[in-house]
């Protein structure tokens, strides 16, 4: 039987970033258990994405969390309000994006910390970038530090010296190449992800939006083809 101390508990969206860390944290020995949220967000097509991982990958336990991020708004993922499209990485790279969601890492990490603790486990992996990562606040290094120490403060079992809770963030200096690249190493097969914030019904990405720019530029930089077929060039065909 794997040991407590073995088990990790990996936020999932479906997305290229997370699917990588799934199986990083698996090449490191981890018993998996994935958590998703069923947040209210306009791409719910990324948590049939989220499955499609988890049985390609192979997870201990996978849980879908429902909560419902729309009675605060505030994002173009979880109100009526358009998604920017067509933007150029230096756009990207100055302020906080509308698809920036109020909170949405801490939420999430918080929910990840009362699993663990039921689990045993002292290890939570989230696959934040501070590279390619549009502007979101809750993706900096600085955030995680802080809410490690949080984390540490906020538990029986980290009271009790049970838990010594790490927040493992491996993707968080890498490019978006350079992930995709240990991606590839690691056999995850990004055809069965959903990177898109505003794909269509039958969950084609749109090919203009900011997670789908700086994923096509990922796959250019390891000279290949994203597997996923954008909606954008089929317009243009």
């Amino acid at each position: 039987m794997m040991n407590a101390s073995k088990r990790a508990v990996v936020l999932l969206s479906g997305g290229l970033d997370s699917a990588t860390v799934l199986a990083i944290a698996r090449s490191q020995g981890y018993e998996l258990y994935a958590l998703s949220f069923s947040y209210g967000q306009r791409h719910i097509v990324e948590l049939d994405a989220a499955r499609r991982v988890t049985a390609a990958i192979g997870v201990k336990d996978h849980r879908i969390a429902a909560i419902d991020l729309r009675v605060f708004g505030g994002s173009a993922l979880t109100a009526d309000i358009d998604v920017p499209k067509g933007r150029g990485t230096d756009e990207m790279s100055h302020g906080i994006p509308i698809t920036y969601v109020p909170a949405r890492n801490t939420i999430f990490l918080s929910f990840a910390l009362a699993w663990a603790e039921v689990l045993g486990s002292s290890d939570i992996f989230i696959g934040v970038n501070a590279l390619d990562y549009s502007g979101y606040p809750d993706c900096r290094p600085k955030f995680i530090a802080a809410f490690e120490t949080m984390a540490n403060l906020a538990t029986r079992a980290g009271v009790e010296g049970r838990q010594a809770l790490k927040v493992h963030t491996p993707l968080i200096a890498l490019t978006k190449a350079q992930i995709i690249r240990k991606g590839i190493e690691l056999g995850v097969d990004y055809g069965l992800t959903s990177s898109c914030y505003d794909p269509g019904p039958t969950g084609e990405p749109c090919g203009q939006c900011d997670s789908c720019l700086l994923r096509r530029k990922g796959f250019r930089g390891n000279g290949i083809e994203d597997p996923l077929v954008y909606r954008a060039d089929k317009t243009s065909e």
